[in-house]
């Protein structure tokens, strides 16, 4: 038995549109990682970018459980002695970068390097309804359907 192993000539991306209104963000995340990264197809190929391009819309609907609304905490440092700076899920979207949640989530469930950041940029996140991709014709996923915990209850 040989083991498969996919060329790059070989590899065909299609369009996912997935609707974030009341989804729960974590699993929201894991599924788009999984499509940004191909793990839903019989042909995955580890060091490959064969994964499908992806259209998120109506981010600044999707959901978080709990309390993490307030109480995660997302840090970064800007270079400079004393330059941690802290933010909360709330006070994004008051900034309106609710997509940039979104996009955190799904970064750290990618593996880093240079093919996770190729496979990331697959991955277009949209605030509202519209979305510049419709000559690309997205193959509508119903994220909610696959299980009643995706979505808000």
């Amino acid at each position: 038995m040989k083991t498969f192993s996919l060329r790059k000539e070989d590899i065909k991306k299609d369009w996912i549109l997935i609707d974030a209104k009341d989804a729960v963000l974590g699993r929201l995340a894991v599924y788009s990682a999984n499509v940004l990264r191909g793990k839903h197809k019989t042909n995955y190929t580890p060091n490959q970018d064969c994964g499908d391009n992806l259209i998120i819309i109506n981010a600044d609907h999707v959901h978080l459980t709990g309390k993490k609304a307030k109480d995660k905490i997302y840090y970064r440092h800007t270079g400079y002695p004393g330059g941690i700076k802290e933010t909360n899920p709330d006070k994004m979207k008051a900034k309106d970068k609710s997509s940039d949640i979104i996009k955190l989530a799904i970064k750290r469930m990618i593996p880093s390097g240079p093919l996770g950041k190729k496979q990331l940029s697959n991955c277009k996140i949209y605030a509202g309804e519209n979305h510049s991709h419709e000559a690309q014709q997205p193959k509508k996923i119903n994220f909610s359907k696959f299980n009643f915990k995706n979505s808000k209850r």
